[in-house]
């Protein structure tokens, strides 16, 4: 295979990842506003270049073929540099002006991120947030595919070139039915838990993980009874009877959730860091430095929240 680098534009880059998401060659000239056949030229030119078969056809389709899948990769990280570097150059003149995209879990949209939102608007009220909303595994490619400026997310992730600062550790619990067993109780260790029906978050979330180590070390395996993504339906179920759940805790200010009693648990590992993830060798946009460098600004006034450390 040829240096991807030679000979090569980014417009075609960006055409061949328009047919790679839409998997047509009709529907993607249409979306690019392109013939159809000059974008079928650019693709066998690109093709040619690379020496490789970058789609395979598919009826009227096509898909990415195993060349294609690891050429994407590679596309999508040269677009995101070409726009980010376009991006910089645009608002280097006024960093008060521009765009930040934040990506944040699912558990984060309730205190942390709002939060977070609102005093840095209080400060620079011309820059616009767009926020995506995911979980921990997806809101890593996004950072690294540059779908996204910066990701508030846990665990730390593991991905090579990813910059990560902690923000707060949250001291989890468990919420149980308000009338459950152990509703009057305070705390309670992960091993008095076995044989309990648990609520819990999909497999990839941070939370689940979490939940899984501590039963692990307990010495059983949860029986899930329920999986969700948002705390906010995880807690309901529970309220409703239908299991116990691991869960952050509630954010500071907002009332209990009606039905439900949360329980402080003794054992070890029973926490969560939260942090704020970037990709440290990419350009970023002044209007991104310094809404990264605000939210790393909030980490002492931020750790002092009730079941915040």
């Amino acid at each position: 295979m040829r240096d991807m680098h030679e000979g090569m534009d980014l417009t075609t880059l960006r055409w061949f990842l328009v047919v790679a998401e839409l998997g047509h060659v009709t529907n993607a000239a249409a979306e690019l506003r392109v013939s159809q056949p000059g974008l079928s030229r650019a693709i066998a030119r690109l093709e040619g270049e690379l020496d490789v078969p970058l789609f395979d056809r598919e009826g009227r389709g096509v898909r990415l073929s195993g060349y294609g899948r690891i050429f994407a990769e590679h596309a999508r990280r040269l677009v995101a540099e070409e726009e980010a570097a376009r991006r910089a150059l645009a608002q280097a003149a006024d960093p008060e002006h521009g765009e930040v995209v934040l990506a944040f879990l699912h558990t984060q949209g309730v205190w942390l991120v709002p939060e977070l939102l609102r005093g840095f608007r209080q400060h620079h009220p011309q820059v616009t947030v767009r926020l995506i909303q995911d979980r921990a595994v997806t809101l890593e490619e996004a950072v690294r595919e540059g779908r996204a400026d910066v990701a508030i997310t846990s665990p730390r992730p593991a991905a090579a070139g990813l910059a990560w600062a902690p923000l707060i550790t949250e001291r989890l619990q468990l919420a149980v039915p308000a009338d459950h067993r152990l509703a009057g109780r305070r705390r309670v260790r992960m091993a008095e838990l076995a044989g309990e029906p648990f609520v819990g978050i999909k497999r990839g979330g941070g939370l689940r993980t979490i939940l899984d180590d501590l039963a692990a070390g307990a010495g059983f395996r949860p029986e899930i009874a329920f999986e969700g993504e948002e705390l906010q339906t995880v807690r309901g179920l529970v309220a409703a009877g239908l299991g116990v759940a691991l869960v952050s805790p509630a954010p500071p200010g907002n009332e209990p959730h009606e039905g439900v009693r949360h329980l402080g648990i003794a054992d070890a590992g029973a926490t969560r860091t939260i942090g704020l993830t970037w990709v440290e060798a990419r350009t970023r946009p002044p209007v991104v430095d310094g809404f990264r460098r605000f939210v790393l600004s909030r980490v002492e006034e931020l750790s002092g929240a009730p079941g915040y450390n």
